[in-house]
């Protein structure tokens, strides 16, 4: 068996050769608005849906964490927003995945689907490219629930922050239905 850190960096390198190659973007610099002490960086639902445990879903890639802290979402619609303000950072050559550098310092991957890499694109929509300074709540991408669905993929989509381990803690807000634009998670200091 691969030692651990081998292991980790192996996968993020499978996972990070879905992307295409990003625009140059500013190094990390600490939150620009000041907030209380306790109060942490919010993150809001990039997809309407049902929540789920990372830790529960299928992919071990997603659930073991090794990519980070966060959530799934069992979306009800095909739309994803900016879970915050941010720049685009990298977005998947087959556009079912977009990662982004949050004004507020987190790093978030939106992962639509399990294995939705093989559709090569096939049922999605981009609106942004890499490099884009979005909008809490601005429209990254569609995609066709029942396309995907029905060629046999599921929808779970894992909403990660990458660089949870710079924070104590990752905590959700929701439980059950979630509506995209509500607040999802807190990162704690």
């Amino acid at each position: 068996m691969k030692d651990p850190a081998t292991l980790v960096h192996s996968v993020r390198q499978r996972l990070l050769a879905h992307f295409e190659k990003s625009a140059p973007f500013a190094p990390e610099s600490p939150a620009t608005e000041a907030a209380p002490a306790d109060s942490g960086q919010l993150l809001y639902a990039p997809v309407t849906g049902r929540i789920r445990a990372l830790t529960r879903i299928k992919d071990p890639v997603f659930s073991s964490e090794v990519l980070g802290k966060g959530c799934a979402i069992e979306p009800s619609c095909g739309e994803v927003v900016a879970p915050a303000d941010g720049i685009v950072k990298k977005i998947a050559k087959t556009h079912h995945a977009v990662s982004l550098l949050c004004d507020n310092g987190l790093e978030v991957l939106i992962h639509v689907g399990m294995d939705t890499v093989e559709l090569k694109g096939k049922g999605y929509e981009l609106f942004v490219q890499a490099g884009d300074h979005v909008q809490k709540g601005q429209l990254l991408f569609r995609f066709d629930l029942q396309a995907i669905a029905a060629a046999g993929y599921t929808l779970t989509t894992p909403v990660i922050v990458t660089n949870s381990n710079r924070f104590a803690r990752i905590e959700p807000l929701l439980s059950g239905r979630v509506t995209a634009g509500q607040q999802l998670l807190r990162a704690k200091m």
